[in-house]
């Protein structure tokens, strides 16, 4: 692939009213179950990101019958829990680590033998934190000898995976999700308890597609999820709203460029996703939603922003687990705010698609704004931003590229953003709809 740069140029004011792509964990997810499911499934909205058409096209070279996705729209013509075939080939999950991890939860209940392998990015995110819950249901996994990619999955014959008691040592939606799906495939009752909560699209659309997920809350934090094996997945309609992590990087813009009005519409407002509007409320942005309403079982509302201006502030640790993706672009945000702001509790972002601290503090750095990493978190002064080196490295990160495409607006001078192609992983029209709102960015 050739290396796809973004110029930035300075300044612009975010204005009109827009609708971001698909949720991609939705979009995932929707794939996943609809294959497994009885019957016919039909998706809307559908993300058609490098990312998800990697899931998609697993499920076809297992023997599931998919057509699109055209204009969002894809048909799923599900096999059942049991009927998925052994492919040909490894399965290329491209750059995208809730594939890999998902689908590890749906392959280690099989009864044939497959790979999962990935991008170069993908091959370096750590996957013993599936591979070992999975060992205790007795499913037969391997890794590589660092814990990375590839995943070897031996079949497990006539034998079932059993179901366990997980305690998650780390809040990760992944993680649960991957015990739960294989946890179709076991006998008895699986659980996971997360120390923090985490997104919840899995046990949501489980029950959409009527196999029933017990959530149970235990003390402030923790919640218990709980499911028997051996049930069925009945097929259903799926409208995945518009992704909020996509549309983070729209909140921001208005967010932080003065005279700003900006209304982005039907996103996903599910509970454990909405950390950035949370965090952006503490350090006084000035957002509402508006048209509130709810599809197969997620809620939706037009997000309207309007500038106002920001502080720092200490960001709750409560609130890191729901808005891990958009770090990036809060970053951002509190370059421009009014002081000080801190993140702690953060350590997760070190194992991203980039190292995501480092390599913001970076980027931030080389346009004169002064960030400090932390191991789990940065410290962010504001200032303006004197733009010494316009050159950023992006690591092949979508959300590095994305976010500093954001920096453009209270940047000095022209900002040019290296390595940007894998924004097709998560957000195809990114750069079309950045400029249709009011900043100026080429593609070179």
């Amino acid at each position: 692939m050739s290396n796809v740069k973004f110029k930035v140029q300075p300044g612009g004011t975010i204005k009109g009213r827009i609708r971001v792509p698909g949720d991609k964990s939705i979009s995932h997810r929707s794939i996943m179950l609809g294959a497994i499911a009885e019957g016919t499934t039909t998706v809307t909205g559908f993300l058609e990101g490098d990312d998800s058409l990697a899931t998609l096209r697993a499920f076809q070279e297992m023997g599931v019958s998919i057509d699109g996705p055209e204009e969002g729209n894809v048909i799923i013509k599900g096999v059942g829990l049991k009927g998925l075939k052994q492919p040909k080939a490894p399965l290329d999950m491209g750059n995208s680590g809730t594939a890999m991890r998902l689908m590890a939860g749906i392959l280690a209940g099989q009864n044939f033998n497959c790979e999962l392998i990935g991008d170069a990015s993908l091959s370096k995110r750590p996957m013993k934190r599936v591979t070992e819950p999975l060992r205790l249901m007795g499913a037969n996994i391997e890794t590589s000898e660092n814990g990375t990619p590839p995943l070897k999955i031996t079949g497990t014959g006539e034998r079932s995976l059993q179901g366990i008691d997980y305690i998650l040592p780390m809040a990760s939606a992944q993680v649960k999700s991957c015990v739960l799906l294989a946890g179709l495939y076991a006998k008895g009752t699986t659980c996971a308890l997360e120390p923090a909560p985490t997104r919840d699209h899995t046990e949501r659309m489980l029950n959409g597609f009527g196999y029933s997920v017990v959530s149970e809350k235990q003390g402030a934090q923790k919640t218990k999820v709980c499911l028997q094996g051996g049930g069925g997945l009945t097929a259903r309609h799926i409208d995945v709203p518009s992704d909020i992590s996509s549309a983070a990087f729209f909140i921001a813009a208005a967010a932080v460029s003065k005279g700003s009005d900006l209304v982005i519409e039907h996103v996903g407002m599910n509970p454990t996703r909405v950390g950035i509007i949370d965090i952006l409320t503490l350090m006084g942005a000035d957002i509402q939603l508006e048209n509130a309403h709810e599809v197969g079982g997620e809620p939706v509302a037009d997000v309207h922003v309007r500038y106002a201006p920001l502080k720092g502030i200490q960001i709750p640790e409560k609130l890191v687990a729901l808005a891990i993706d958009e770090f990036p672009v809060l970053f951002v945000v509190a370059a421009s705010a009014e002081g000080q702001t801190i993140l702690t509790g953060a350590e997760e972002l070190r194992v991203k698609e980039s190292d995501r601290i480092q390599v913001m503090a970076d980027a931030l750095q080389a346009v004169g704004i002064d960030a400090q990493p932390t191991p789990d978190g940065m410290i962010i002064n504001a200032g303006k931003q004197t733009a010494q080196q316009s050159e950023i490295q992006s690591h092949h990160d979508h959300r590095i590229s994305m976010a500093m495409t954001i920096a453009g607006l209270n940047a000095t001078s022209e900002i040019v953003i290296d390595d940007c192609a894998n924004v097709n992983t998560s957000f195809p029209t990114f750069i079309k709809l950045i400029n249709q709102v009011g900043m100026k960015v080429d593609v070179v």
